[in-house]
């Protein structure tokens, strides 16, 4: 790679030096972006499209007159690299760069600010220069929880991705510690995955990817194996693990719009039926999967009859419980209150969205809360005996609360006398 510490930036022979000194690195060979390095980068990675990169740049015209500039503003910009969120030259620039590298590039109008320019700032048509430092990057978040984070290796050729129920036929490697462990190709359907010996996290991040594209996911266990681990495998339990992936091709699922209400009605006992599979299993994100599936075909529906409107609300109702069943075994406290409070306002008086409400805001240590709901639930059925032993719990955390209050109150004003006491010991 060309450096120069010493490229003047207001020469007006400033395109012939970067031509003599620099590179292209457009896919055309143009010569519409030009780059120099002025200090070499840590060797090692680059950044990959998708991935999250952190830059300070100063954007200057031909003329010397700097017209943007991060480091004046003394904060630091962030975007994902290679999804058209930038200009392109910013795009081509970044993704060769390594991690510290500062570097110049010589833009062409038609990779930067093209005939339009910037009012005031960039006259149309400008050649424009751009010095760039790659402060850092990291790959694509997929998860709010850091989860699933992907690196994009080979960009896909549409802007269309599977959904849930597409049938999808990838390549995929997987490797832990940095050993190869799963070398196939496979098809399956998005939202079962685990039927194929596909962890959770490549699974999720089908909705994603698109035809044609190569890239890596690292997975946190919970996306990956979990707990339990892969013995066929060999992969203990709890165990990072990094897919790389080819999407081969696609066939998507038909969409909640383009099906009629019968078809969606017809389809939800099969779809609950392998949610079910998936939670006696202990799979329970691959059991949310599906139900949530029910949910989003249904919950703007109303139906043209009794009949339709019965079967419509038995299997939201069906649905949210067993979301809530889920999110109980997974300890989400939130997303079960969430799906009972979504059954009580079909069915006031369903017993399993109180119970389980309950048992919810208990954990959460909402006594009253709690046994509120307990006690809704024997004026529905007053035969419950778990409804009973629950409203004793409760008495008796309510009880050890109060007596916990009263501790803690007792020695704070005690401190507060003591105080006092010593101060007016002092006058």
């Amino acid at each position: 790679m060309t450096t120069d510490q010493d490229l003047p930036l207001d020469s007006q022979a400033i395109p012939a030096r970067f031509v003599s000194k620099g590179i292209d690195i457009t896919t055309k060979k143009d010569q519409g972006v030009m780059k120099v390095v002025k200090r070499k980068g840590q060797d090692g990675d680059r950044p990959m499209i998708g991935d999250k990169v952190t830059v300070h740049y100063t954007g200057k015209l031909l003329t010397g007159q700097t017209f943007d500039s991060s480091r004046e503003r003394k904060e630091s910009f962030s975007f994902n690299v290679g999804k058209g969120q930038v200009l392109k030259a910013w795009d081509m620039g970044v993704l060769s760069m390594q991690r510290g590298e500062v570097c110049l590039l010589l833009c062409k109008p038609e990779y930067a600010y093209g005939c339009a320019g910037n009012p005031d700032k960039i006259p149309s048509n400008s050649v424009v220069i751009f010095e760039m430092e790659l402060l850092n990057f990291e790959g694509e978040l997929l998860t709010d929880d850091r989860g699933i984070m992907r690196r994009i290796k080979v960009k896909g050729d549409s802007f269309i991705s599977p959904n849930d129920g597409a049938s999808v036929q990838v390549h995929l490697e997987g490797r832990c510690d940095g050993q190869l462990f799963d070398s196939r190709d496979v098809s399956f359907t998005v939202g079962e995955g685990e039927d194929s010996g596909i962890p959770l996290g490549v699974d999720r991040a089908m909705d994603k990817m698109q035809k044609g594209e190569c890239c890596v996911l690292h997975l946190q266990p919970k996306y990956g194996f979990g707990a339990e681990g892969r013995p066929e495998f060999k992969i203990g339990p709890d165990k990072e693990l990094e897919y790389e992936v080819t999407l081969k091709d696609f066939q998507r699922a038909k969409e909640s719009w383009e099906m009629d209400l019968n078809e969606k009605l017809d389809l939800a006992p099969g779809v609950k039926h392998k949610g079910n599979q998936y939670f006696k299993d202990g799979h329970f994100y691959q059991a949310i999967v599906q139900y949530h599936r029910i949910i989003s075909w249904l919950e703007m529906e109303c139906g043209s009859g009794i009949e339709q409107h019965k079967r419509i609300k038995e299997c939201l109702v069906m649905a949210h419980l067993n979301l809530a069943m889920c999110f109980l075994k997974l300890k989400e406290f939130s997303q079960v209150i969430d799906n009972c409070n979504k059954v009580i306002e079909i069915d006031e008086t369903n017993e399993k969205a109180l119970y389980r409400r309950g048992e919810a805001r208990l954990l959460r240590n909402e006594f009253s809360l709690a046994m509120a709901d307990f006690q809704r639930v024997l004026q529905v059925s007053p035969q419950n005996r778990a409804a009973r032993s629950q409203i004793s719990i409760c008495q008796s955390k309510i009880k050890e609360h109060d007596e916990l209050d009263k501790r803690t109150y007792a020695n704070m004003f005690q401190k507060f006398a003591e105080r006092d006491a010593k101060v007016n010991k002092a006058l």
